[in-house]
């Protein structure tokens, strides 16, 4: 896993929306409707951006300094950090039972699917 922390700049919108931007990714904007909102939303984008570039293989911009972003007058800036699980599929070898291969089969299971599921459901990730 890892982990990136870059900073956002929250715009106050007339309606009490914000819009954030990141300065080091162009291109990657979000909106919240209230501040709550806005700080969820900012990690939402950052944590997608980062998962785009790194199934893309592209190049991760170095982050910028905090005290080096120019905000104007009515914004702020704020820290943002997301941890980006790498989602791209592994071969793994496994084994299991004929019988059980049979019924996966007969029931038109993705053993692939299955076998993630009850991953997820045992290290209780989402």
């Amino acid at each position: 896993m890892a982990e990136y922390v870059y900073p956002a700049v929250f715009h106050p919108n007339e309606d009490g929306s914000f819009t954030i931007t990141y300065p080091d990714l162009p291109g990657c904007i979000s909106e919240g409707k209230s501040l709550g909102n806005a700080m969820y939303m900012a990690q939402s984008a950052l944590s997608q951006w980062m998962e785009y570039l790194t199934d893309k293989k592209q190049e991760i911009p170095q982050a910028s300094s905090l005290k080096d972003i120019e905000a104007d007058k009515e914004e702020f800036t704020s820290l943002v950090r997301v941890d980006v699980r790498d989602g791209r599929a592994v071969k793994r070898t496994v084994s299991i039972p004929k019988w059980m291969d049979d019924m996966v089969s007969e029931a038109g299971l993705s053993l692939s699917r299955v076998l993630q599921d009850a991953l997820k459901e045992k290290l209780n990730t989402n």
